[in-house]
């Protein structure tokens, strides 16, 4: 495999996993970045973007990193908090009146930033096409009664996240996440990072894949709570929806940010900074010690595997999704994607690819951050 980029002096096994990668796991396109202390360490990308035309992936390759999207989305719900304009354990009604609907009245910001919130999926039907319609999902949600079922009380909110906590935005702000995140992060940062791709970018975005058992049946399921969180975005015909123009334009606060690993590794890299790189601040210390404060952890009863959340963002579990550090906090996306800090390293990381694989674990981005250890602690 032809690995383009550089590896900084000491980090060149990182890019012999990289390549190995395409062999070991087939691995199509991908990309792996990671800064320490604000300098890059580690850029590197490789593999094919469109398999249909040969497109090789570039430096400049977005990739759609689906869940990935919620460390962007609770950024911006951190930098509201720190600004006075959200409070994590007041009532979300306070600040969406319409959300205290149905005995809603009680659950918190920080209950919704931590999946707690009981509201794992929508229960009115949708056409594709409101799916993509923010304020229409949110005000059925806003109209929807918390599930009942005890095993809700701490489950993944895959999709309703984003709306709920996009909405929060919205409301105190008047920007959606999309244009939040663009103007107080992006922008300043530097960073090639989209929560909703203009059209003019949209030739720069890989082809995402579905590898097996990835995409799951139509079939009815038996448990209703099973059959409410169901995700309309992993059934059979969904990845013509992800490669669609009308998914990348939208502004899809849990699971539609395109980005380069590049990026978001630099991202990363300034909250594992307390919020600052290169001189341009974005949240303070106190701000980045909030995300990172655990808010709830224990195991999801649906699945038996254990999960911890901070406000908005994944910590660590005796699963390592991170790496090896004990103060790891960040986000994975559904199908591999991995993007997160280190702090006590002063690492920012990001892997990113257009093969959405089921293995738990994924061994693909496991490899590159054991690698990116071994090569900090050689």
């Amino acid at each position: 495999m032809d690995v383009q980029g550089f590896t900084a002096p000491g980090f060149g096994a990182v890019a012999e996993v990289f390549a190995r990668n395409f062999d070991r796991y087939g691995e199509v396109g991908a990309a792996f970045a990671a800064y320490r202390h604000g300098a890059p360490v580690v850029d590197l990308w490789g593999g094919t973007a469109d398999p249909s035309s040969g497109r090789p992936w570039h430096r400049d390759t977005l990739q759609l990193v689906f869940s990935g999207a919620k460390g962007l989305t609770a950024a911006c719900v951190l930098l509201l908090t720190e600004r006075g304009l959200l409070d994590l354990d007041a009532p979300a009604a306070r600040y969406w009146p319409q959300f205290a609907a149905a005995d809603k009245g009680r659950i918190t910001v920080g209950e919704i930033l931590s999946h707690q919130a009981r509201l794992p999926g929508v229960q009115a039907p949708f056409s594709t096409e409101e799916l993509l319609d923010h304020e229409h999902m949110a005000k059925l949600l806003a109209a929807q009664a918390p599930t009942q079922d005890p095993r809700a009380g701490f489950i993944y909110h895959a999709l309703t996240w984003g709306w709920l906590a996009g909405e929060l935005v919205r409301r105190v702000d008047g920007r959606t996440v999309g244009a939040l995140f663009a103007e107080e992060f992006a922008r300043p940062l530097g960073l090639d990072i989209w929560l909703g791709l203009p059209d003019e970018e949209h030739h720069r975005a890989a082809t995402t894949l579905a590898g097996p058992d990835v995409l799951q049946p139509h079939a009815e399921d038996d448990d209703p709570l099973l059959a409410l969180i169901r995700n309309p975005l992993l059934t059979p015909d969904a990845p013509a929806l992800w490669n669609s123009a009308a998914f990348r334009r939208a502004e899809f606060p849990a699971v539609g940010a395109h980005v380069t690993a590049r990026s978001m590794a630099r991202f990363y890299s300034c909250l594992a900074q307390g919020g600052e790189l290169e001189g341009v601040r974005v949240l303070q210390p106190a701000t980045v010690e909030l995300a990172r404060r655990e808010l709830r952890r224990g195991i999801a009863s649906l699945w038996g595997s254990p999960m911890a959340y901070g406000a908005g963002f994944e910590l660590r579990t005796e699963l390592a999704l991170f790496g090896p550090p004990t103060d790891t906090f960040g986000h994975a996306g559904a199908g591999g994607s991995r993007h997160g800090a280190w702090p006590s390293e002063g690492i920012g990381f990001s892997y990113t690819m257009n093969l959405t694989r089921a293995d738990l674990p994924d061994r693909r981005p496991l490899d590159l951050l054991h690698a990116l250890h071994d090569a900090v602690h050689p």
